[in-house]
């Protein structure tokens, strides 16, 4: 099994970094929809509107490509040998946090389509920074390899 993921390291990990940019992108526009939604009154068509899109950007984008960039990077991280590295513990660390904060904005996103308004819009705009803050560390850690 190793010798045949080492055949297909480079594609694995294109696919990785692929659909990481497509879940980062999507954890970048996801508060900002929940910023424009706060605009509209709870029932209104725009809150549905708003609802909808939020729905499609969870549903097509955003779950799909946490579940691909898991099973990639697990993949890997196998077939390289990496998961005695200090360095790919470190990373997977702060992955977990990022998929946690995935798991969050999407209760919120929820709570927000059902009417309710759990986050101010200074509070959404403060978790919009926390992808890029967390990309920043994991893409460090993935190239310097510090320990």
């Amino acid at each position: 099994m190793q010798s045949v993921i080492l055949d297909i390291a480079i594609w694995l990990k294109i696919g990785h970094v692929v659909f990481m940019v497509f879940w980062l992108a999507g954890l970048f526009m996801l508060p900002r929809q929940c910023i424009y939604m706060l605009d509209h009154a709870p029932g209104s068509a725009g809150e549905a509107k708003w609802a909808e899109r939020m729905g499609k950007l969870r549903k097509i984008i955003l779950t799909p490509s946490l579940i691909v960039v898991w099973l990639l990077g697990l993949v890997m991280a196998y077939g390289l040998g990496y998961f005695s590295q200090g360095w790919l513990h470190a990373k997977l660390t702060l992955v977990l946090i990022l998929t946690g904060y995935h798991g969050w904005l999407v209760a919120q996103t929820k709570k927000m389509a059902r009417g309710e308004r759990p986050l101010s819009e200074k509070t959404l705009r403060l978790a919009g920074e926390v992808p890029g803050l967390l990309l920043v560390a994991i893409v460090a850690l993935v190239y310097l390899r510090p320990f």
